[in-house]
């Protein structure tokens, strides 16, 4: 299994869908992974840290795993059939051991933004699917992750600084390095 991290999302108009675009640092190659709009926004949200104000289908399951006393090992994106993706969640709980779970990619990826988890693919799936920087086509795509300004940034920072949300913290403290540079 390779780790990928979640380099950015992209609309793309003509098929009216969105990219996550998944970056490969070993070979250097580009994942892209069609999702839909509402499972773009939430991994849009988990990547710039966002709270809303009711929790969402993908904060509902974060929350459950860790209620559970459960952690999310890994998420692993395994097999490409006809032009669908293949994921799992790796599940590890004091009470159940380690269990696998079938997810969508654009659900797991979430999850795993929101809980720090590490992404994987195999060497399979990036061999055939994986694609160079040149090959994806730049023009009539937009980001849609959010921004965000100095203020509401240092804000969050204090959020989670006082509920004690460290790994959090260190992100947006990253985000406000990025806008001081």
């Amino acid at each position: 299994m390779i780790p990928v991290k979640v380099e950015k999302i992209s609309y793309h108009p003509s098929s009216r869908s969105y990219a996550v675009i998944l970056k490969d640092d070993i070979s250097d190659l580009f994942l892209p992974i069609l999702v839909g709009s509402f499972e773009a926004q939430s991994i849009a949200l988990a990547i710039e840290v966002v709270d809303t104000p009711r929790p969402l289908t993908h904060d509902l399951i974060c929350d459950m795993i860790t209620k559970i006393d459960a952690k999310l090992m890994a998420v692993n994106i395994s097999q490409l059939n006809d032009g669908v993706f293949y994921a799992s969640l790796k599940l590890k709980g004091k009470n159940f051991g380690t269990k696998t779970i079938d997810a969508r990619p654009s659900d797991a990826i979430s999850i795993a933004l929101r809980l720090n988890a590490q992404i994987y693919v195999t060497k399979e799936v990036i061999k055939e699917a994986g694609v160079n920087q040149s090959e994806i086509i730049s023009d009539n795509k937009q980001t849609i992750v959010p921004k965000y300004s100095l203020e509401d940034l240092e804000l969050k920072l204090k959020k989670a600084v006082d509920k004690e949300e460290y790994e959090k913290a260190a992100k947006i403290r990253d985000k406000i390095k990025e806008l001081d540079s």
